[in-house]
């Protein structure tokens, strides 16, 4: 990267938009040449009247620009900006350029699919990518209409934001797009290539008739659950225009599955964009068949909130993300998933928990002060805690309360650009309550509350840690029935100061905040936590389970209790966990434990029984279950010994148990890490499946080879290789994943020492793939936490100065806990 800025401030972006109103692009886009597209550009803007004369600019990053006109005058342009001097009442800028594709997911990605050689691309835009594809006024609140023109070979499809036809020309095919209502350009959409249709409906009402179509790569094309898609989307259509009051607010909705995604999805108006991780092409966790239709439906949202009425500046990042993380969990619901809050306990909770108690935690409404700023805030602070905070408003105010403050929101600002006090305003209109003490409170500060309770004769004491909120809580009372631990009695109550005094039953069990309504740890009393170890997978309630198990896992985190405890109560309930969720987040949260919190002279140990024991699960599971298929993906994540990998890796596993492709590869790699096989084990499976997928598992397993010569192969290729965003991935999960920390001994020295470069080097998402990836948690010592924040407090660069002080506070938390161990 060159060393011209490249961030856009808030400031900057304020004086524009008082300056300037953006009327329309006009873009033509080829896509025929291999290496680089063409793209000449008309855009029309007008000047305030005090801004005729003086000089702003547009973006545009990294081009070979041929040819730029502002009314009819040349303009400069620096690599990042084109200058726009003279301004007057009515402007048109004529712009030719050429640009290289992206292998990176930034901007225009282009990717040729090994399998069969087919070219795909496929823009990203969010937060301001849009302008390494075209000049553009890169900010939310200068919306325009885009008009959009692509040539791109005969045999590809093209899709965009709006319905296009074409005319074929000889061997390449013109396309014409209808014309885009007003809209930010971060949602702008162009997808081409041989894609193809795996499936189309429509969403009817009396009023309208909406395209839904799901696309995909021709080689993963079999594999797309398709109507299972539509129905989620259907569902999430019926519930939106109900709750929200509005239609669909667009021409057509698209679903596109896109190779080498960053993201999960980005919603783009009309064109939606999924990572390919979501298509399963062998058996998966519930979790992540949740997990999609969940982010179906967040995507969905996003039509409405964030597109119909946006942002003015990424300060409401948070409430574009947040809101439509709760609305998509309400859908879920209404989708079928009964136990959505579960999921989202289980996993968005624990990581807003996480987030928040790092150095680096920043309030829900964040400083956007440039895009540096915005590009490390899409955290769980923005996505989680902020979807927290909006159910428990929720539970305050009142659904119906709530989505009447949506619908006259959207109402009075559709297509335009709004700040969260418009939403305030509209919330407190519906619901007849102040609640700017509770956007204070919640919305301004940081940190995450503790709630603990204790006994104390017939009342139970909650104390809550500074500073104190109001917390809206359940509390359940909970005793053994036909031997289960089943909820017998429950009320709701607002904690308002720092200790609450309540009158309480005696019961085996009591829960604060059952029901999971409020944001904060929790740590139960003495007897319920007694009762929990011998009995928590007896609880009948996944929500509750799920709370509990967050309550064990946070007292390990934060080294009130050895992780030893925390391995042995997983070993004895997950058996009896019936939520895959639930089950997805304890197996990662034990690789933690193994990885980090315990001390690396016991590390093999534990690692061997903790296998051991969960292999013996896996055989007691119901055969072909999706408890089975965690466990023994577990199994070969932490296993030592050989033999029954070995079988994994050639297909045969459990009676009744059926070992994919995809598993197959997971336990080849475990065995290149054990030293048992190598290249030519590699060579032949990649063989067998010479598709995308069994392309990236081979990058993975050569990286994983345990000698000096292949680490400093792949340290090579990862630090200055010609790789793709997710090639460079799955080498970086390679690299570090070793038997013997003592291999990567030499590569603690060359990270600190080489990241400031890597990172000037890198597009914003490489560069964090590798100050991420490349961290050596391998080598958790008092050193690697002083070089770590070293470097955090002398680089010049806000990204890594942010990445590397998270990381300096878990290398201190692992420090903690193995010193509890």
């Amino acid at each position: 990267m060159s060393d011209i800025s490249q961030a856009i401030t808030r400031e900057q972006a304020q004086l524009r938009a008082a300056q300037l109103e953006v009327h329309h692009y006009r873009l033509e886009i080829d896509v025929t040449d291999d290496a680089e597209f063409q793209v000449d550009a008309v855009i029309t803007f007008s000047a305030s009247q005090g801004a005729i004369g003086h000089t702003s600019f547009i973006d545009l990053l990294g081009h070979q620009v041929s040819s730029a006109k502002l009314n009819g005058t040349d303009v400069s342009y620096d690599g990042a900006q084109l200058a726009l001097a003279n301004l007057q009442q009515d402007n048109e800028l004529v712009v030719s350029s050429s640009s290289q594709y992206s292998t990176t997911g930034e901007g225009l990605h282009r990717y040729v699919d090994p399998f069969d050689e087919a070219e795909y691309l496929y823009s990203q835009c969010e937060p301001a990518d849009a302008r390494r594809i075209f000049p553009v006024f890169e900010q939310p609140d200068l919306k325009a209409t885009f008009e959009l023109h692509v040539t791109a070979p005969a045999h590809w499809t093209v899709l965009s934001n709006e319905p296009g036809d074409f005319a074929l020309d000889d061997d390449v095919a013109r396309w014409t797009f209808d014309t885009t209502p007003v809209m930010s350009s971060y949602l702008f959409a162009l997808i081409a290539g041989e894609y193809t249709q795996v499936a189309q409906s429509s969403w009817d009402t009396e009023s309208a008739s909406v395209p839904l179509s799901i696309w995909a790569r021709k080689s993963m094309a079999f594999h797309v659950d398709a109507e299972e898609m539509l129905d989620i989307t259907r569902a999430g259509f019926a519930f939106y225009e109900e709750q929200f009051g509005v239609a669909y607010p667009f021409t057509k909705y698209d679903q596109i599955f896109v190779p080498e995604f960053n993201a999960g999805a980005m919603e783009n108006i009309g064109a939606v964009t999924i990572t390919e991780s979501y298509i399963f092409r062998s058996a998966v966790p519930q979790a992540m068949v949740q997990r999609r239709a969940i982010t179906i439906l967040h995507e969905l949202a996003h039509m409405w909130f964030g597109n119909l009425v946006t942002m003015r500046w990424w300060d409401d990042l948070w409430l574009n993300e947040s809101f439509a993380e709760f609305v998509s969990h309400l859908a879920a619901i209404h989708a079928g998933y009964s136990d959505a809050w579960t999921t989202f306990n289980a996993a968005e909770k624990t990581w807003a928990y996480r987030q928040d108690q790092l150095a680096t935690t920043h309030p829900v409404i964040a400083d956007m002060v440039d895009l540096d700023a915005v590009a490390v805030n899409f955290d769980g602070i923005t996505y989680a805690k902020g979807a927290s905070v909006l159910r428990q408003l929720v539970a305050w105010v009142g659904t119906e309360h709530f989505m009447a403050g949506v619908r006259a929101y959207f109402t009075e600002h559709a297509w335009s650009n709004t700040e969260f006090s418009d939403l305030l305003r509209h919330l407190e209109a519906a619901s007849g309550r102040d609640l700017a003490g509770w956007a204070d409170e919640w919305l301004h500060s940081t940190g995450v509350n503790t709630l603990s309770w204790q006994r104390h004769e017939d009342s139970v004491v909650i104390t809550q840690s500074q500073p104190a909120r109001q917390h809206r809580v359940g509390i359940g009372f909970y005793d053994v029935i036909n031997d289960r631990l089943t909820r017998t009695d429950f009320l709701e109550i607002d904690l308002k100061s720092e200790v609450t005094a309540i009158a309480a039953q005696e019961s085996p069990v009591i829960v604060v905040n059952d029901g999971d309504l409020t944001y904060a740890k929790l740590r139960p009393d003495t007897t319920s936590l007694s009762t929990l170890t011998e009995r928590l997978g007896d609880i009948d309630d996944s929500l509750t389970r799920s709370l509990l198990w967050g309550a064990a896992w946070d007292k390990t985190r934060d080294g009130e209790i050895s992780g030893s405890w925390f391995l042995k109560l997983i070993l004895q309930h997950i058996g009896a966990e019936t939520d895959s969720s639930v089950v997805f987040s304890l197996l990662r949260q034990a690789t933690t434990v193994l990885d980090n919190f315990v001390p690396s002279s016991q590390g093999s140990g534990y690692r061997e029984q903790f296998a051991t024991g969960i292999w013996e699960l896996a055989q007691e599971a119901e055969a072909g279950s999706d408890i089975q298929l965690q466990l023994v993906q577990a199994y070969i994540r932490h296993a030592r010994h050989n033999a029954v990998v070995a079988q994994l890796a050639e297909k045969r596993g459990l009676e009744g148990f059926s070992v994919s492709t995809d598993m197959s590869w997971s336990a080849l790699q475990r065995l290149v890490a054990l030293g048992e096989v190598g290249e030519s084990e590699i060579d032949a499976a990649l063989a067998e499946d010479d598709s995308s997928t069994g392309q990236l598992a081979a990058v993975q397993a050569r990286a994983m080879i345990p000698t000096s010569d292949a680490k400093a192969e792949a340290w090579e290729q990862i630090s200055t290789g010609d790789l793709t965003n997710l090639e460079l991935r799955h080498m970086v999960m390679g690299f570090g994943d070793v038997h013997d920390p003592q291999l990567l001994d030499p590569y603690v020295d060359k990270y600190f020492d080489q990241i400031n470069q890597l990172w000037a080097d890198s597009s914003f998402e490489t560069a964090e793939t590798l100050a991420l990836g490349l961290f050596p948690m391998w080598a958790i010592t008092e050193r690697t936490a002083q070089r770590t924040i070293s470097v955090a407090e002398t680089t010049s660069y806000t990204g890594l100065e942010r990445i590397l002080t998270e990381l300096h506070d878990d290398v201190r938390r692992a420090l903690t806990a193995q010193a509890t161990f």
